[in-house]
């Protein structure tokens, strides 16, 4: 009979092993540690350093001046999105439909996932004439209202990684066209919690939208409605706003 020890080792990674405790180690550092404070690992320098590069290129971690490494808020996104996205809709949904009565467009709900923004929810507006995302639909983050609500509380090492990850494709005349520009209008979205997509990625498409902040301070989420241009005009968008963070705000409470 083979021991179960054994058996058991038999399947183990010891890269990811090893990649496992650099994580576990890197997590009770919230300052960051440089390759000669995570000796105590016993992981051989050249191995340390690639597994470093590995989660530096894939935004998971920051090397900062120093050479200080250090975690990034994209790691507790990952750890906080299973339990947070089977409480987020079940607590969105009553603030929802309650924005899409009070304004009369469809409201939705979305995450960030990678380089894109992902539709969670939706709530249609029992209009005759409405904008519908599919659920699960991907949208880029440089055009969209929820993806900047979003980018705008994340903390500074994980927005700037997402930020040199995007391609700044010119949907419309409106369309936010470089890094510097979408850097402004997140000072303004951190201003008010509100922000707008004027016909950036589709001409005849208006949203207005809000971060949805958990109890870490994190935006994980955000609220927003959708509509035609010839209805959500920017002034109507400006009355519907105060609607908007309210309902991020409410949804946010209950997170809490």
């Amino acid at each position: 009979m083979k021991n179960s020890a054994n058996t058991e080792n038999s399947y183990t990674v010891p890269a990811f092993e090893r990649g496992l405790k650099l994580i576990e180690l890197l997590g009770s550092a919230p300052d960051g540690l440089t390759i000669p404070e995570m000796d105590g690992l016993g992981i051989p320098a050249a191995s340390l350093f690639r597994l470093l590069s590995t989660l530096q290129k894939n935004g998971y971690a920051v090397r900062e001046k120093g050479n200080i490494y250090r975690l990034t808020g994209k790691m507790l996104k990952c750890v906080q999105s299973g339990y947070e996205n089977s409480r987020l809709i079940p607590c969105a949904i009553p603030s929802m439909r309650e924005l899409r009565d009070i304004t009369g467009e469809t409201a939705m709900l979305a995450v960030l996932h990678g380089n894109e923004g992902v539709v969670l929810h939706q709530e249609p507006s029992k209009l005759p004439v409405k904008v519908i995302l599919d659920t699960g639909h991907h949208f880029p983050l440089h055009s969209a209202a929820p993806a900047k609500a979003m980018m705008a509380f994340l903390p500074e090492p994980e927005l700037s990684s997402l930020l040199s990850g995007i391609t700044f494709t010119k949907f419309t005349s409106s369309t936010l066209a470089s890094k510097e520009e979408l850097l402004g209008e997140l000072d303004e979205v951190r201003k008010t919690n509100i922000a707008f997509d004027r016909g950036e990625e589709l001409c005849d498409l208006r949203c207005v939208s809000s971060a949805i902040i958990n109890r870490d301070n994190y935006p994980c989420a955000a609220v927003w409605i959708s509509g035609p241009a010839s209805r959500l005009t920017d002034e109507k968008m400006k009355l519907f706003a105060p609607a908007v963070k309210a309902a991020a705000e409410s949804i946010s409470g209950k997170l809490k």
